[in-house]
C-alpha cells in the first residue's frame, strides 16, 4: 500500500514528461478556455444588442444544435482522416471565425442575424474538434499512461470550463464586450499552434469495422458503422448508457436544481449557488486527479455501477435534506465520483476500440449526451416548479435503474 502511494505522484505526473503530450494538452486547454469565453461573449453581446433574453436563447441554441447534428460527421472523418490535422483546421477556424465578429463588433457593425450565422458556424466547427481531442490521445501516449494522461487532460478541461467564463467576464467588464471575441480568436490561434506541433504514432492500416480490408465508405456508411458497432457491443452498450444517464441527470439538476436550491430551499441566493457550482467542479477535478494518480485497470463495470448508484445517493439527499453544509459536502462527493470513474472509462473506450473507428464511438456518446442535455433542462424545469425533491427523485430512478441494469450483466461486471 506504500508503495503503490508512493508512487502515485510520479504515476500521475508520467505523460507530462512527454513534449507532444503537454502540447496537446495546452491545446485542449487553451480550446476549452475559448469555448467559455465565447458563451460569456455571445451572451453578454447579444443582451447588450437587444435586452431581450429570448433572442439571447436563439443565438446559444444557433450554437448548440449544429454542434450536436455535426458531431457524428467530426467523429467519422476522425477515423479516415488525421484527429490532429481536424484539431487544427477547427481550431484556426474558430480563430478567423471569432476575430471577424469581434472587428464587427468593434465598429459597430454587427447585427443579431450576424450573430446568429456566427454561433451557428462556430457549433459546426466545433464540432469537428471534440470527437478528435478525444481520439488522438492514444496516438500520443502509450497504453500504459492513458490513465493518467485522461486524468491530466481532464482536470485541465474541467479547470478550463470554470475559468474561462469568469476570465471571459471579466475582459468584458474591464474593456467591451468585442475584445472578449478577439481575446477567443487568440485562443484558438494558439491551440492551433500547440496541436500542429504534436507528434503522432502512423496508424495501423485502416480496416472495415469486422477487422477486414476493405474499401473506403461514404461518410453515411462510415456514421452508420460507428453507430452500429457501438450499439452491437453490450460494453459500450452500458458505458454509453451511464454517460447518457449521468448528463440527463447532470444538465438538469446540476443546473435548475442547483438555482432552485440555492434559492428556495437553502436561501442562500446567487452565493449558495455559486459554493454549490464550485464544489461540484472542485470535486470532478480532485475525482480525475486521484484517478490518475491511482492507475491501474479497476473493473470498469463494477465502478460504472458504483458510480450510478453513488449519484443516485447523492441525488436523494439533495431532494431531502435542506442543510447547506450536508448539500456542499454532497455535491463535492458527487463531483468527485464522476471525475474518478471518468478517468476509467475514457481509458478503456481508448484502450479497446480499435482507431479506425473510436472518433465515430466517441461522438455516438457525445451525440446522446447533447440530446438528452435539453430533455433533462425541460424536466427538470417543470418539475422545480412545484416539487424539487420530486425532480431529484426522478435523478434517483434513472441512476439507480442504470446501476442495476449494469450489474445484471457478467459481462459487464468483469469489464477492465
Amino acid at each position: 500500500m506504500a508503495t503503490t502511494l508512493a508512487g502515485a505522484g510520479p504515476r500521475l505526473w508520467a505523460p507530462a514528461r512527454h513534449r507532444s503530450f503537454r502540447l496537446l494538452w495546452t491545446g485542449q486547454a487553451l480550446s476549452l478556455l475559448g469555448d467559455g469565453f465565447s458563451v460569456v461573449a455571445f451572451s453578454w453581446i447579444t443582451l447588450g444588442l437587444t435586452g431581450s433574453t429570448l433572442t439571447l436563447g436563439y443565438v446559444l441554441a444557433f450554437q448548440a444544435v449544429p454542434r450536436a447534428l455535426f458531431t457524428l460527421v467530426g467523429g467519422s472523418l476522425g477515423d479516415s482522416m488525421s484527429p490532429r490535422a481536424l484539431m487544427v483546421a477547427s481550431s484556426w477556424t474558430r480563430a478567423v471565425l471569432m476575430a471577424a465578429v469581434g472587428l464587427t463588433g468593434l465598429t459597430g457593425n454587427l447585427t443579431v442575424w450576424m450573430l446568429c450565422a456566427a454561433a451557428a458556424a462556430f457549433g459546426t466547427v466545433d464540432a469537428f474538434f471534440q470527437p478528435a481531442r478525444v481520439s488522438i490521445l492514444p496516438s500520443v501516449v502509450d497504453d500504459d499512461l492513458l490513465t493518467p494522461a485522461n486524468a491530466l487532460m481532464g482536470a485541465g478541461a474541467r479547470t478550463a470550463a470554470v475559468i474561462g467564463p469568469a476570465i471571459g467576464g471579466l475582459v468584458i467588464a474591464l474593456t467591451r464586450a468585442p475584445v472578449a471575441f478577439l481575446v477567443d480568436a487568440v485562443c484558438f490561434a494558439l491551440c492551433g499552434l500547440c496541436v500542429a506541433r504534436v507528434r503522432t504514432r502512423p496508424r495501423a492500416p485502416r480496416t472495415g469495422t469486422d477487422g477486414t480490408p476493405g474499401k473506403q465508405a461514404s461518410l453515411a456508411a462510415r456514421i452508420r458503422e460507428g453507430i452500429t458497432y457501438t450499439a452491437r457491443d453490450p460494453r459500450l452498450r452500458t458505458v454509453v448508457a451511464l454517460d447518457t444517464a449521468v448528463n440527463f441527470c447532470y444538465a438538469g439538476p446540476f443546473t435548475v436544481g442547483f438555482a432552485t436550491l440555492a434559492d428556495q430551499v437553502l436561501r442562500g441566493g446567487s452565493a449558495t449557488l455559486g459554493v454549490l457550482n464550485g464544489s461540484l467542479a472542485a470535486g470532478a477535478v480532485l475525482g480525475t486527479l486521484a484517478g490518475g494518480a491511482l492507475g491501474g485497470r479497476p473493473r470498469v463495470g463494477l465502478l460504472v455501477a458504483a458510480l450510478a448508484g453513488w449519484l443516485s445517493a447523492g441525488m436523494a439527499v439533495l431532494g431531502l435534506v435542506h442543510s447547506t453544509p450536508v448539500v456542499v459536502v454532497t455535491v463535492l462527493a458527487m463531483g468527485f465520483a464522476i471525475g474518478f470513474q471518468g478517468v476509467f472509462g475514457l481509458s478503456w473506450i481508448q484502450r479497446n476500440i480499435p482507431q479506425d473507428v473510436l472518433g465515430r464511438v466517441v461522438s455516438v456518446d457525445m451525440v446522446l449526451g447533447y440530446a438528452v442535455a435539453p430533455l433533462s433542462l425541460i424536466v427538470c424545469g417543470a418539475l422545480a416548479g412545484t416539487d424539487v425533491s420530486a425532480m431529484f427523485g426522478v435523478a434517483v430512478a434513472v441512476l439507480a435503474a442504470t446501476g442495476l441494469a449494469v450489474l445484471a450483466s457478467r459481462t459487464v461486471r468483469e469489464m477492465r
